[in-house]
């Protein structure tokens, strides 16, 4: 007896139990409706055996009978049965519906836990978007199923515009031979510092004819023409 191994948990005694009394206790499936009375009948059949105390016998009984497959086979018709398996009675309706209330309340428990994670879970990826929203441009383009590029930084502040330098207008080339000109080509006329657009209308050896966006019409010398 010395060299028998410790049962420690409920779950290894009733293991045990279903090797010891096939007939009357189950380790898996639907399990029989015991009898009456059956810890006492335990506390005497299996004293001394496995060092079991009446403690663990009670408690490996109590979670023996509460659990969902016991509490499934205490139902209309089933009948008791002691450690040999043998017929101890019928169930007493109280007893069945005892046991489908127990049942109703256990699976009323479980859905309940599982509400209140899968609302943890909902809330935590919740907070977690709040904690990274996404830009508009980057929603608009995901709505799109377009890729979202990010424009290269060189990590070069932006110069006050007072210090940024005006573009430069591209330089234009004079106009030197009127046989390059052609009617109806754009073409610009210097006043001044300032250039007109124009439209060429006629090309004549004393100058060419233009009309300008003004709509007035006007000979200017080829020096005076830029392209």
């Amino acid at each position: 007896m010395e060299n028998q191994p410790k049962l420690n948990s409920s779950k290894e005694v009733i293991a045990w139990l279903a090797e010891r009394f096939p007939q009357c206790f189950s380790a898996e499936g639907e399990a029989r409706p015991l009898k009456i009375g059956i810890f006492q009948d335990l506390v005497d059949r299996v004293q001394g055996e496995m060092s079991l105390s009446k403690t663990q016998l009670r408690s490996a009984l109590r979670l023996y009978t509460s659990s969902w497959r016991y509490l499934y086979g205490v139902k209309a018709g089933a009948i008791r049965v002691d450690l040999d398996g043998n017929p101890c009675g019928e169930l007493d309706e109280q007893h069945v519906e005892h046991a489908r209330k127990q049942l109703e309340e256990a699976k009323a428990r479980v859905q309940a836990q599982r509400e209140k994670q899968q609302a943890k879970r909902r809330e935590a990826g919740e907070e977690e978007g709040a904690r990274r929203p996404r830009k508009p441009a980057a929603r608009k383009a995901a709505a799109a199923g377009e890729e979202v590029r990010k424009p290269r930084s060189n990590n070069k502040p932006p110069r006050p515009a007072a210090e940024r330098k005006p573009a430069e207008a591209k330089p234009r080339k004079p106009v030197t031979d009127t046989a390059a000109l052609a009617v109806g080509q754009n073409i610009k006329v210097k006043a001044g510092k300032s250039a007109m657009d124009a439209t060429v209308l006629e090309i004549t050896k004393d100058g060419v004819r233009v009309e300008l966006a003004s709509g007035l019409a006007m000979i200017v010398r080829a020096e005076h023409l830029q392209f």
